[in-house]
């Protein structure tokens, strides 16, 4: 059999890497390529344009949104810590109130309670009178110096002017107050703990009290303006024009007189207390 008498089976292919396209009058099996670019159903691929507004945007929304999350975790954070410090308190209450330690609830007077006042149960049972006594007192400033505003009103109306109405009122206000905290509320806490520090304070501030009360009680024309207080020599320059305001003026020279017995009584009996007790 010659070999070379076989046809060549792949007389008729089509070299697919050679430049031609073939024999002439065969087809080629392999499509050819086409140049043009490949789209999305269109001829020509179109180029899309960004916004740059819709960049700037979303970073201004990312920016906007962080600073939203990290307010918001930091107002959990207060949350958290006000949680934490109302708890701390109310355990603290609690514990108070299990130790028996009185806690300073408003309870006085019962019909508008302002301050914390209870003798019966927190002033050992030998000092308790001294501190009626202390409270009476400090009711008695209260007293002279209400009534104060309310004879000046009576000389106001009568001509005295309103400066003196003003200087009384002024009286009252600070005094009522600066008196509780300055010497009464001292006192009753160092009667309940025992404590030298505040009989000290309380001594000290008694004597200014007294020492106020007398000068009250004379009322001279100096420092303060004379008529806006009460006193004897008021009471004398205010008779002789109108004789119902002399008796209101008389009435708190007796008034402002009492107190400054009463306080130098007290005093001598809490320093004795004071010096038999230490």
């Amino acid at each position: 059999m010659n070999r070379h008498q076989d046809p060549n089976p792949f007389e008729e292919e089509v070299n697919p890497f050679s430049n031609g396209a073939g024999a002439p009058g065969s087809k080629s099996r392999i499509p050819q390529l086409s140049s043009e670019p490949v789209g999305f159903g269109q001829k020509h691929d179109a180029t899309v344009d960004i916004p740059l507004d819709v960049t700037t945007d979303s970073k201004k929304k990312g920016q906007e949104l962080a600073a939203w999350e990290a307010d918001l975790k930091r107002r959990e954070k207060d949350f958290d810590s006000f949680k934490m410090y109302t708890q701390e308190i109310k355990r603290r209450e609690e514990a108070v109130a299990k130790a028996g330690v009185p806690v300073d609830d408003k309870n006085w007077p019962p019909f508008f309670p302002i301050i914390h006042h209870d003798i019966a149960n927190e002033i050992p049972v030998h000092a308790q009178r001294l501190q009626y006594l202390a409270f009476a007192s400090w009711l008695g400033i209260v007293l002279c110096l209400v009534f104060n505003v309310v004879a000046v009103i009576v000389c106001w109306i009568r001509g005295g002017g309103s400066k003196i109405f003003f200087l009384a009122v002024i009286y009252a206000l600070l005094g009522v107050p600066l008196s509780y905290v300055l010497w009464y509320r001292p006192l009753y806490r160092a009667m309940s703990t025992d404590s030298a520090l505040k009989f000290g304070w309380f001594f000290l501030f008694y004597l200014i009290h007294i020492a106020f009360c007398i000068f009250a009680a004379i009322a001279p024309p100096v420092v303060f303006h004379g008529k806006s207080l009460t006193g004897i020599l008021a009471a004398i320059d205010v008779f002789s024009d109108h004789v119902l305001v002399g008796i209101f003026y008389l009435v708190g020279f007796g008034l402002f007189c009492l107190e400054a017995l009463l306080s130098l009584w007290v005093l001598q009996k809490i320093y004795l207390y004071f010096r038999g007790h230490k």
